[in-house]
């Protein structure tokens, strides 16, 4: 639906000049918001008609005046078809500084976004992942579908973004796209940054995330205890691909790497270390932070008992890998008949390096992270949290057991 426009010609009564003469003024309106500007001409109050809103008279002069208004509404409805053309949010001031030539370029939030991302996409592999750029790129595609359903636009200045518009896009998120918490949370510090971009460059006067603030809440990160480890080791299964995907999911619980590294480990990130053991030494695909982690026993078996399959012969990668969707469905089976009631995904294989395998094993925290290729260690300290929440769980039974006696 379009907002209503209409331009109109008016005089300033009260600003009478030395020749007895008033100004002329062109009133824009844009959905019942006004704007005013001085079309640089006077006229004596007895030549103007308030009713048809131009010039009284048919001397040259008048005629001249009513030509020149005439061609100012032309203009200023050309202004207005471009706005609607576009498919923008726009005011009657936006019209008015078009006109006056006192509009910069006005910066769209979408084609700011876009921008970023074409920038971030040139950077890939040198300073950021893959999954980084999909992350803005899915982001990007969130907003274009909020301002299509709740603004009925395809784009809107970036000015327009204020505190109600971050809130709606949040809520939108959780209710609409049916985003977990902390999963929109990731969202809304990708839209942040667009919005920091334009700060920076004076694109806008004010920071609409100055009241805002991630909250995340805490999540119990699930893993292996050491018994439904041993379990899974045991177990051998006689279709192809459940053992191939145990193996794999195996590999990662004894080395912490996540599905994206093991998939492009190659011969070259296997090294012989100073204590003369074999370390995978490689950069994360999603932070690109460096791993390093001793290769131990059960992980050096698993290496040789795939180094002759034909899905890897002649190639320089160590390990089959299937895709990450085929081998959480195959995970889910593997967890049925091994009689594992967790929801076994390959990530859950890294919780599971860092708390059963390494950590449980006294391990120190810093070495954790080093192997993990956390950027920083407090995201490890959350398994270490897991862990002092599981010798809680275990002394309250002994707790328990000693106050019965």
């Amino acid at each position: 639906m379009l907002n209503p426009f209409s331009v109109l010609f008016y005089p300033k009564r009260n600003d009478i000049d030395k020749q007895e003469k008033i100004p002329l003024y062109v009133r824009i309106s844009v959905a019942g918001k006004r704007s005013e500007s001085y079309i640089q001409r006077r006229i004596e109050p007895s030549n103007w008609n308030s009713k048809a809103g131009k010039a009284f008279g048919a001397t040259p002069n008048m005629r001249e005046l009513n030509r020149y208004m005439d061609g100012i509404r032309s203009n200023l409805y050309k202004i207005h078809s471009r706005f609607i053309e576009k498919d923008v949010f726009f005011t009657a001031k936006d019209i008015r500084d078009v006109y006056t030539g006192r509009d910069e370029k006005v910066k769209m939030l979408v084609e700011l976004f876009q921008e970023h991302n074409d920038e971030l996409s040139r950077l890939v592999g040198t300073e950021y992942s893959a999954g980084t750029l999909q992350r803005y790129k899915t982001c990007k595609a969130h907003i274009e579908n909020y301002l299509s359903k709740e603004y009925k636009r395809m784009d809107i200045p970036v000015k327009d973004v204020d505190h109600k518009f971050i809130s709606g896009f949040e809520y939108y998120l959780k209710t609409q796209k049916k985003c977990s918490h902390n999963t929109a949370t990731k969202y809304i510090i990708n839209f942040k940054k667009i919005i920091r971009i334009a700060y920076a460059n004076d694109w806008i006067s004010k920071d609409p995330f100055v009241h805002w603030k991630a909250n995340w809440k805490r999540l119990e990160r699930e893993f292996l205890t050491q018994r439904e480890l041993i379990t899974l080791e045991k177990k051998t299964f006689t279709i192809d691909r459940l053992e191939q995907v145990k193996d794999i999911f195996l590999f990662c619980c004894y080395t912490g790497l996540a599905y994206a590294d093991v998939e492009k480990l190659k011969a070259d990130d296997i090294l012989l270390g100073m204590d003369g053991r074999r370390w995978i030494k490689t950069r994360r695909k999603k932070t690109n932070t460096r791993s390093s982690i001793p290769l131990l026993p059960a992980a050096e078996s698993i290496l040789e008992k795939y180094e002759a399959h034909p899905l890897i012969k002649d190639t320089s990668i160590m390990l089959p890998v299937v895709s990450n969707q085929k081998s959480n469905a195959y995970l889910k089976e593997i967890a049925t008949l091994c009689g594992i009631t967790k929801n076994l995904t390959t990530h859950l294989a890294r919780h599971t390096f860092a708390t059963t395998v390494t950590l449980s094993n006294g391990v120190p925290i810093e070495s954790v992270s080093k192997m993990l290729g956390h950027t920083s260690i407090k995201t490890t300290q959350h398994y270490a949290k897991v862990l002092d929440k599981k010798i809680g769980e275990d002394m309250e039974v002994l707790m328990e057991r000693y106050t019965n006696l």
